[in-house]
């Protein structure tokens, strides 16, 4: 019988999907700045923020599955849509609909019951 996941292995994935989820916010916000041209794409700097927030997302999420049961942690991958949604709200002005929301609770409701399973 296998150990349960160690906490430190949930709070590294549960850190992977916050910072990945802000990379991609960059990323939105580095695409509404560029142009046709090389240069814009070379220099947006908010394109490069998101590039780098999505790889320590990776590292933290390696670090995060080294010890744990990859059927417990990778459902909390799924986090990073949640953090979009809050994210996506603040800083673009993207609506909260009820079917985003439904959306988030049967995430949320998901990672819990798998999260279960670690017992």
């Amino acid at each position: 019988m296998s150990q349960p996941t160690p906490f430190s292995s949930i709070l590294l994935v549960f850190g992977a999907s916050l910072v990945g989820s802000v990379g991609a916010a960059f990323l939105k916000s580095g695409a509404e700045h560029l142009h046709r041209d090389l240069r814009s794409l070379l220099t947006n700097w908010r394109l490069a923020a998101g590039v780098v927030f999505f790889l320590a997302s990776s590292i933290l999420y390696l670090k995060g599955i080294k010890k744990g049961e990859l059927t417990v942690l990778y459902p909390m991958v799924s986090l990073g849509y949640v953090w979009t949604l809050v994210w996506s709200r603040l800083f673009f002005g993207e609506p909260f609909t009820r079917a985003k929301l439904t959306g988030v609770g049967v995430i949320l409701c998901g990672i819990v019951l798998l999260a279960m399973g670690n017992r």
